[in-house]
């Protein structure tokens, strides 16, 4: 089937559809603040199947390189392994000890096996959060500070370009990543926008380096040439646009997650599950190292 417009892909609403990730032929995605993972198709509209359900948030997960059914995952106030049977195994508390109430938010694996996670306080406090980059075998590195409500981060394919939106500021900075040590060099403005484009959320990178963005609060996803200009924006039901991935068949298909939460009056499309083709294919999820047991 081919979709020409964003098409509602599950009869499921999520409080905060996030941190959308296409691994071994589904789609992988979490309720945040529910703690939920769950699962679905990407060839034809499915319910959504809960795979774990944690008693914290959950701001995302990363397939685990080499272990089938195990995730690192962003998760309460820290970075946690949900293995494929059993309890899950704590490897770093990262911001518990902070002066306020914080959580963790989005994170993603880079090409190279890293394991990048931002925090925010629950105030959204300015300057309250961190992007932390998580190396196997090594202790966990505040990589970007100073920042509100970090989302992505988002790499290209060689791990060497590293997007990162502040979502309340409205900005996305691009860095030069070392591939060999992850360290960031060049922090430079890509994109800045105005309260009325909406918040930049989830974020991922296409085959053509190509940025997509999800617009928190601006009813669309956009396109952006690395250039930092317009490409294209497709509109949808769904206020809120959390989430964004590209998977599915010839990994064309862009699955887009929408949030209900702060909502005075949700709309019937808030916190659906959405989804619509594209021209240009995602590329593979990255998998993390396996943290030292």
């Amino acid at each position: 089937m081919e979709l020409t417009e964003p098409t509602v892909w599950s009869t499921d609403r999520l409080e905060l559809g996030e941190g959308l990730r296409w691994v071994d032929d589904r789609l992988v995605l979490v309720d945040l603040l529910a703690g939920r993972l769950l699962e679905t198709d990407g060839d034809a509209p499915t319910p959504l199947r809960e795979l774990r359900r944690l008693d914290v948030p959950l701001g995302a997960v990363a397939p685990v390189v080499d272990r089938p059914g195990e995730w690192l995952a962003a998760a309460g106030t820290g970075v946690t392994v949900l293995p494929a049977t059993g309890d899950p195994r704590p490897v770093a508390d990262l911001v518990g000890d902070a002066p306020e109430p914080t959580r963790m938010n989005d994170a993603v694996a880079d090409p190279h096996g890293r394991f990048w996670a931002g925090s925010m306080t629950y105030a959204m406090v300015p300057g309250g959060g961190t992007l932390f980059r998580l190396t196997p075998g090594a202790e966990p590195v505040p990589a970007v500070t100073g920042l509100t409500i970090p989302n992505g981060p988002a790499f290209d394919a060689a791990g060497t370009t590293m997007y990162l939106a502040d979502t309340p500021r409205g900005q996305i900075d691009r860095f030069t990543v070392d591939p060999a040590t992850g360290a960031l060099h060049g922090r430079e403005p890509f994109l800045r926008l105005s309260p009325a484009d909406g918040g930049p959320d989830g974020m991922t990178l296409d085959a053509a380096d190509h940025l997509w963005i999800a617009l928190w609060g601006g009813s669309a996803v956009r396109r952006y040439r690395p250039d930092g200009t317009l490409d294209r924006e497709i509109r949808l039901p769904a206020k809120q646009p959390a989430g964004i991935c590209l998977g599915g068949p010839e990994l064309r298909r862009l699955f887009i997650g929408t949030a209900r939460v702060g909502l005075d009056t949700a709309g019937p499309q808030d916190g659906a599950l959405l989804a619509v083709d594209v021209e240009v294919p995602g590329l593979p999820t990255a998998r993390a190292g396996a943290p030292a047991s």
